[in-house]
């Protein structure tokens, strides 16, 4: 399939509100079930070890206008979870057997509990995380959490899920994000070949297919793009960060990209992403084991896990360094407590870093742009006038 069909296929997938592709899998084979997984992060392993589909709830964006959703929630919290509201009580929703709520935030901690009033799915669950960064405290815990997830799953099913089966569903996802991060090499070096709008509508097609589908796209979008493709344009190279949960608009995506920048690494799908390197296989005997130690050694830095000291902002500054951008764009949606609390933390250790940076705020059906592509194009052109930026030849 030739790199166009791909895209254009994946853009279909992505904002298919009604999530078809995912019902009509789950219809072809009995015992199919599929479970929708709120951002950030969910080990989407369980789900398809358990004969099942885990489906990223992602929110409307600008796709559905919010009318119902409006009266569940204030006016000073974020715009995702009205878009979830709404997409619930239109049905889009249905057919959908369970949901799971990471914990991310008090905002979606009360949208889980919305979920249990109007009833839908056979399970709600929303999932704590571990603050704790033990095995034997942190770990027990979170070890205890998959064990309920999967209960639940099973119960709809009747699925019996081995450790066979676990290790199965954690190798096609280490290839998953294997083939994911080699993407965003080539994109760090060559980012004219394949733009940061087509990429994030390949990830996210990813969240509503069956991993191994996925895969296949990923490994025909890789061949294309180690192909000398494109020309290099007159554009700076940022990292984008805070948008981990409630996600950007494609068309604060293309502005951004249209304002003279390079979109080389991001958090706009971070779940996808979560698990720095591969969940180990060969060390231990127990796959949920594996998956926790996973999470507590190497998952990425979020505004939504709590950490010691300013370890979020160097992580942010070693990944802008590492990936050789000339600066960081802070694009938070409006009312997110986690990402607006985090900024002042991160924007002080770029500052001792010399990393340029701007910040703004959006919602996730924002339609106007103007503001923000002034804003980025000054930015890009005053890093250009006034520094080097990074050039690959």
């Amino acid at each position: 399939m030739k790199i166009e069909q791909i895209i254009n296929k994946c853009k279909e997938l992505s904002f298919d509100l009604d999530f078809s592709y995912a019902k009509n899998w789950k219809q072809e084979k009995p015992n199919r079930i599929l479970v929708g997984f709120m951002p950030v992060y969910f080990p989407r392993e369980l789900v398809h070890a358990a004969n099942g589909l885990a489906i990223g709830i992602l929110g409307s964006g600008d796709r559905k206008q919010i009318i119902k959703g409006d009266a569940f929630y204030q006016s000073y919290i974020c715009h995702i979870p009205r878009g979830i509201i709404e997409l619930a009580l239109d049905g889009n929703l249905d057919g959908i057997d369970g949901f799971i709520f990471p914990s991310i935030c008090d905002v979606i901690r009360n949208l889980s509990g919305m979920f249990k009033v109007l009833k839908k799915g056979a399970f709600i669950k929303y999932l704590d995380y571990p603050q704790n960064f033990s095995d034997k405290t942190g770990g027990t815990f979170y070890i205890n959490e998959l064990k309920h997830v999967l209960s639940e799953i099973t119960k709809i099913n009747g699925a019996e899920v081995t450790d066979e089966m676990l290790w199965n569903s954690i190798c096609l996802y280490n290839k998953n994000r294997e083939l994911i991060e080699e993407i965003y090499d080539i994109k760090q070096q060559y980012p004219w070949r394949l733009s940061m709008e087509d990429l994030y509508h390949v990830l996210r097609a990813g969240m509503v297919m069956p991993v191994e589908e996925h895969n296949r796209i990923l490994e025909e979008v890789l061949d294309s793009i180690n192909a000398n493709i494109g020309e290099p344009m007159d554009k700076i190279r940022v990292v984008v960060t805070g948008a981990f949960c409630e996600q950007p608009p494609i068309g604060l995506i293309k502005t951004i990209e249209m304002a003279g920048c390079y979109i080389i690494d991001d958090d706009f799908l971070s779940g996808s992403r979560w698990i720095q390197g591969n969940i180990t296989t060969d060390d231990s005997n127990d796959p949920l084991e594996a998956i926790s130690r996973a999470y507590l050694t190497r998952s990425r830095f979020s505004a939504s896990v709590y950490s010691i000291g300013d370890k979020k902002g160097k992580s942010l500054v070693s990944l802008a360094r590492r990936r050789r951008a000339d600066g960081i764009i802070f694009a938070a949606p409006s009312f997110c407590d986690p990402a607006l609390f985090d900024a002042p933390m991160l924007q002080k250790e770029c500052d001792g870093s010399d990393l340029r940076y701007i910040s703004f705020q959006y919602s996730e059906n924002t339609g106007q742009y103007k503001v923000i592509k002034e804003q980025v194009g000054a930015f890009s052109d005053s890093i250009k006038l006034w520094e080097e930026p990074v050039i690959n030849n």
